[in-house]
């Protein structure tokens, strides 16, 4: 297995705003630096870094410049971060031609992954229906990541229709796509993610890697806070799953390369 980090923890996360007008634009993006980001997970440790689709486009009329971080810091870019909301049939050629101009940016600067979460809850209460539009939509996203020679997997993800194991178990009947754990946002809604990962083994294709504190609710560094990674860690290995671990954090008041130092700390002792 190889280690990974996520680009969030370096100026959170944001919807572009062009996007409340033009859903077609509503990339996500992390205000950071990027540079800084890159250079400290490197330095901590890790050999690949995911970061969001907008920041990317970012980068779409100065490519070079990002390949040159990349390259200065010896990481790689192994995935890229999307959503949508999947369930409305209007707007929904617009996502995916979002979605594929981030499929086409990851193929670009040489990703594997694409990773997507989504599937709105209405004002109105979700509906059966709503499974299975955000089944269909997901099908569609894996196809258009394949076209790209991406591989496409699902985040399970709190405010979505799919947060924890049974909304996960009405979704996965519906789709082909693969499934990328997260284990802080499983557990917050109730889930164990030990056990989901045992349950899904053949659709494993991604792992997000964070902890989590319920009382009061914050994200942390892995170890600091409530979750079995040890039986975490077991059942990834169970499942055949040798690739990427990828740490993220989605929120946090502290250094983020401290943050970052200290779960690649709490990993080697788990990873032989």
């Amino acid at each position: 297995m190889k280690l990974g980090y996520c680009t969030i923890t370096w100026g959170g996360v944001v919807g572009h705003p062009v996007g409340v007008t033009s859903v077609k634009d509503l990339f996500y993006l992390t205000h950071g630096p990027m540079d800084r980001a890159v250079k400290d997970i490197a330095s901590a440790g890790y050999e690949g870094v995911e970061v969001f689709d907008g920041n990317l486009v970012e980068y779409a009329d100065r490519p070079d410049e990002l390949r040159g971080i990349l390259d200065e810091a010896g990481v790689q870019l192994v995935s890229v971060y999307s959503g949508a909301n999947f369930v409305y049939a209007d707007i929904l050629p617009d996502e995916l031609h979002r979605i594929r101009r981030s499929a086409e940016l990851a193929a670009e600067f040489g990703a594997e992954r694409l990773v997507v979460g989504g599937g709105a809850r209405r004002a109105a209460g979700t509906t059966d229906q709503d499974y299975g539009r955000l089944g269909a939509a997901l099908d569609q996203v894996a196809e258009i990541a394949e076209g790209f020679g991406l591989e496409a997997s699902y985040h399970p993800h709190l405010s979505t229709i799919v947060e924890g194991e049974e909304e996960l178990e009405r979704l996965m009947g519906l789709t082909r796509i693969g499934f990328c754990p997260d284990t802080a946002h499983l557990a917050a809604a109730g889930a164990d993610p030990a056990a989901l990962i045992r349950k899904y083994p053949d659709r494993l294709r991604h792992v997000h890697l964070k902890d989590l504190s319920k009382e009061p609710f914050s994200f942390l560094p892995l170890g600091e806070g409530e979750l079995d990674f040890p039986d975490i860690i077991q059942a990834i290995k169970e499942s055949g799953y040798e690739s990427w671990l990828m740490v993220e954090l989605d929120e946090y008041d502290g250094d983020p390369r401290a943050a970052a130092e200290i779960s690649r700390k709490y990993l080697e002792k788990l990873l032989p």
